[in-house]
């Protein structure tokens, strides 16, 4: 639709230029020459931007932007004027008028003015309906999940949303972590600030420092620039830090103090820096063991799991398997333009039946597969399944396997999917190489050892 333009001038000659000249560049124009009028239109029609003149009588420019103001917040006013002081315009604009023309103006100047003020609108429009989406998508109310075990995480979300209390996430890879933080600080007071997620294991040890807490200029070779750091990003908002477990020693104590202190020093900084952030964290290992080990810092662990959040793997939760399926397959069907119905009854036993070593993530990859090669309108288990999928899921009756024999065929498959390329491998399961490689090393304990070279 034409964006719609609301013209007021008690100069009948004026508004029909400006009406003309509007409309020659593809704008939809309601030209009028009564100040009244103008206040009776903002209140029974939208528009994108209202031209009005300062000066008239009885009603006049002022009067309508206030009136758009509180009909319309988001119209942007320009106002015209040819006897105002400077006085007067600066008194419109303290009241909100996004900008002013000066009579006699040219006709290309109030194109890029009134361009201008449209633009601004759509951008402000966009951004509102960008928002709205990330909420209603990470909002933990519509985070899907009807199971028992869901609803005691979505109790803890809701508990500790609205306090800056740091929290831990603990869960397998694919059962959604990072989204259960997202909703945490899409609930909470800091959801007009960032939502900054790092994932520890995936950045080289020897950068990670400077990744998150920033450098000065020449504090290494190679720092040509000084760098903010992901800490001083997340200012005012959340902070996820990802496979928390990962993080190199050397670096667990300068995380320690800056959540104790709630300031941080950049490499090669002479200067504490104040923060202003949630943080949350996440891992799929057992961190109290790390901390047995020697592995992982006590005092960093206790700061770090105020309040602990268990995700639920996908087999602890089979109730929710139907609902994610289908909403799963409605994404896909809308993303192809394909008419699918649902899943038949084999097909819904099958899902039932797999044992979903990759959760949620590796769900949401087989629903995606199986729409983009399905030829009815139902989904069959034929279009379920696959080679791979057809062995995590055992095809002898009464025979399961150990997690640890699935996660080995899992990672196995994904292997040779790849050729070997752990780099690859790595981004398919959601983890870092050296997850991958320490997962392997655990691997030889349950069969024949894996190949791969580190891309």
């Amino acid at each position: 639709m034409k964006p719609r333009i609301l013209v007021v001038d008690n100069d009948s000659e004026m508004v029909g230029v400006l009406r003309r000249h509007l409309e020659s560049e593809g704008l939809g124009v309601l030209a009028l020459t009564d100040g009244a009028e103008a206040c009776a239109a903002l209140a029974r029609e939208d528009f994108a931007t209202v031209l009005t003149d300062l000066v008239m009588e009885p009603v006049d420019g002022l009067a309508i932007l206030r009136e758009a103001q509180r009909l319309q917040p988001g119209t942007r006013v320009v106002l015209m004027t040819a006897f105002g002081t400077l006085e007067s315009v600066i008194d419109a604009m303290r009241h909100g008028a996004y900008d002013y023309l000066t009579k006699p103006f040219k006709l290309p100047e109030l194109s890029l003015v009134v361009r201008r003020a449209l633009e601004e609108r759509r951008l402000r429009d966009e951004n509102q309906r960008l928002r709205a989406e990330v909420e209603q998508r990470y909002s933990f109310d519509n985070i899907l999940g009807r199971s028992k075990a869901m609803r005691a995480v979505f109790d803890q979300i809701g508990a500790v949303a609205e306090t800056d209390t740091t929290v831990l996430l603990l869960g397998e890879s694919g059962s959604g972590k990072e989204l259960v933080a997202r909703a945490i600080h899409w609930r909470s007071g800091r959801r007009q600030g960032p939502f900054v997620a790092v994932n520890c294991a995936a950045i080289p040890e020897a950068l990670l420092e400077s990744e998150l807490f920033g450098h000065e200029r020449g504090a290494f070779t190679g720092a040509d620039r000084k760098r903010r750091g992901l800490f001083a990003e997340s200012q005012g908002g959340t902070l996820f830090l990802d496979e928390i477990a990962e993080m190199p020693a050397p670096l667990q104590v300068k995380l320690l103090r800056a959540l104790q202190d709630r300031t941080i020093r950049p490499v090669g900084g002479n200067e504490e820096l104040r923060i202003d952030l949630r943080v949350i964290s996440a891992t799929n290992r057992d961190l109290p063991a790390l901390v047995r080990q020697n592995r992982f810092r006590e005092d960093l662990y206790y700061r770090l799991a105020v309040i602990p959040i268990r995700i639920p793997s996908l087999r602890e939760r089979p109730e929710d398997i139907p609902l994610l399926a289908e909403h799963f397959l409605r994404r896909a069907a809308t993303a192809l333009g394909k008419t699918l119905e649902g899943f038949d009854e084999d097909a819904l036993k099958w899902l039932l039946h797999h044992r979903w070593p990759g959760n949620v993530r590796e769900l949401e990859n087989v629903i995606e597969r199986a729409a983009t090669l399905a030829v009815k309108q139902t989904i069959t288990q034929d279009d379920l399944r696959t080679e791979f999928t057809h062995a995590e899921s055992g095809s002898e009756p009464g025979v399961r396997p150990t997690l640890a024999e699935v996660e080995s065929q899992y990672i196995r498959r994904i292997l040779e999917e790849t050729r070997g390329d752990k780099r690859a491998a790595a981004a398919i399961l959601g983890i870092s190489v050296r997850t991958l490689q320490r997962m392997q090393a655990n691997m030889l304990r349950v069969g024949p050892g894996l190949t791969g070279t580190e891309a």
